[in-house]
């Protein structure tokens, strides 16, 4: 047993959450008659509902912990953006365009200087995504929370015969990464603990980091919406993965009966190398949470992989598809299994 840090021994437990969520979803039974009804493809990023000629699309999450870092530093105009992009890059998993977005604001009491700041990355999230905020909320609930909360739900649509689901995938494609800002927002429970622990306050400097700790944390994440839309348009694309909480498990939502090998993984950023020092986290672990500057993934054949990368400077080739099951991350002989 490792004696390092691991997220679930910061409190959270990935594969108790998985359990969870399955022990949720067998109690949604119900199902709607006509119009709407919810094409049933297991492990999609964002839900596709038949709508005639499209499917129209739903994808739900929010920003975690690290609004506790923007609470921390009084820094709340980049958490929107963060609220915009764990929806939007979810929603374009399956080559969904995003249209159309609402926001839960969850506080302990209102605020009109925070909930403006707030505001300001929204809107710029919006922008980068080419996205109509269209509504939300802002529930006071003193007896619930004791900071902020903030998640939002976004639509989007998709032609039928565009929809990438990941069953197209197949031997001998290659899997191309795009590059992460950062952490994005994932994984921040395990950080902030180590970091804790270690006495590292978030106005230090560190060796490698740009900035203080704090404001490399608070890094907006990456929206890929245009570049990602972009690309499937002009390439023969099998599946599309957002590198997000599960880190590299997330290719296990793939095609089936396939091996997805990581063989020539992206260095990661400095701030992962910082955290896994301090905290003497396994590799396993930190592959299994953060995104390691890998914050998204494109499977497709080599020739169309070749010409991304030539094209974007922020896209690799890091690994490849063969016949097998789960995910190898082939440098530390680390194979994934399960979800």
């Amino acid at each position: 047993m490792s004696k390092g840090w691991t997220y679930s021994k910061a409190g959270v437990n990935i594969d108790g959450k998985s359990k969870a969520i399955s022990s949720l979803v067998k109690e949604l039974s119900f199902r709607r008659d006509g119009i709407g009804q919810m094409v049933r493809i297991d492990g999609l990023f964002a839900s596709l509902i038949d709508f005639g000629d499209k499917y129209l699309t739903l994808a739900t999450d929010g920003v975690g912990t690290k609004l506790l870092i923007a609470k921390e530093l009084g820094i709340w105009d980049t958490v929107g953006i963060d609220c915009i992009a764990m929806n939007v890059n979810d929603t374009i998993c399956v080559n969904s365009e995003p249209v159309s977005f609402v926001d839960y604001i969850a506080i302990d009491k209102p605020d009109d200087k925070v909930t403006k700041q707030i505001g300001i990355g929204l809107r710029k999230g919006a922008e980068m995504s080419n996205m109509e905020i269209v509504g939300g909320e802002i529930a006071i609930l003193p007896e619930i929370v004791n900071c902020v909360d903030l998640s939002g739900t976004c639509l989007g649509y998709v032609e039928k015969d565009r929809a990438v689901t990941g069953e197209k995938c197949k031997a001998g494609d290659v899997i191309l990464s795009l590059r992460s800002s950062g952490m994005h927002s994932n994984g921040f429970t395990l950080a902030r603990k180590v970091l804790e622990s270690s006495n590292i306050s978030l106005k230090d400097k560190a060796k490698g980091l740009s900035g203080t700790v704090g404001m490399e944390l608070l890094t907006p994440t990456e929206i890929y919406v245009k570049q990602v839309l972009g690309i499937t348009k002009e390439h023969d694309v099998h599946g599309l993965v957002n590198i997000t909480g599960g880190g590299l498990r997330n290719l296990l939502r793939m095609r089936k009966g396939l091996r997805y090998v990581i063989d020539d993984p992206v260095s990661p950023a400095p701030i992962f190398d910082l955290i896994q020092e301090l905290g003497d986290v396994e590799e396993k672990e930190m592959y299994q949470t953060f995104n390691m500057s890998m914050g998204f993934m494109i499977i497709l054949p080599e020739a169309d992989a070749s010409d991304i990368v030539k094209r974007y400077g922020n896209a690799d080739i890091v690994g490849r598809v063969e016949k097998g099951n789960g995910v190898l991350f082939e440098p530390g002989n680390i194979l994934y299994d399960k979800y």
